[in-house]
């Protein structure tokens, strides 16, 4: 039985676990995507600078958009707001692709980064001891230099990929009717 050939309630049913797992997959990729992030900060010591931290602010607003979508879909609350919840999932992975293309441009030297990127970092401590005075006198690294490159992009780069791909899934489970 197709789609077309079912019921009106059980299309519906079929939507809302499409919408459900759709949100269910992109709370946990956004996760993965800005956990990575934090992994490489905190275990592997790359001190991330200004642009850096922003580009996870999408991230950080859609993953609990997503679960929200999730819930309200899988309650089969009305399908507006599980479709405008990731739609605008959707909107958030496209404005994170245009700061990680942004980052990537000043990273190139295409363009002028934020004046408040111009510093640059010292090391970060190995000592428990010191932590608690090197958070008041560490200073984040230059915006233009990229940490680490791997297969030819930064992690801007990287985030210009993944921020890709999430919105079209994102805007993919928008577009599912029912």
């Amino acid at each position: 039985m197709t789609i077309s050939e079912q019921s009106p309630q059980s299309a519906n049913t079929t939507a809302n676990r499409s919408r459900a797992a759709t949100a269910l997959f992109l709370a946990v990729a956004m996760a993965i995507v800005v956990g990575s992030a934090l992994a490489f900060e905190h275990i592997g010591g790359y001190i991330p600078c200004a642009l850096c931290l922003t580009q996870r602010d999408p991230y950080y607003l859609g993953v609990p958009l997503m679960l929200v979508a999730a819930v309200v879909s899988v309650a089969g609350g009305p399908a507006w707001i599980s479709r405008g919840l990731l739609a605008v999932g959707g909107v958030l992975m496209l404005y994170g692709m245009v700061l990680g293309v942004y980052h990537s441009g000043v990273e190139w030297h295409w363009w002028e980064g934020p004046a408040s990127c111009a510093t640059s970092a010292d090391a970060v401590t190995k000592d428990a001891g010191s932590l608690l005075g090197d958070l008041s006198s560490k200073k984040p690294p230059s915006c233009d230099a990229a940490a680490l490159r791997v297969l030819g992009l930064s992690f801007a780069g990287w985030n210009v990929l993944a921020s890709a791909a999430l919105a079209a899934i994102a805007f993919r489970g928008a577009a599912i009717k029912g």
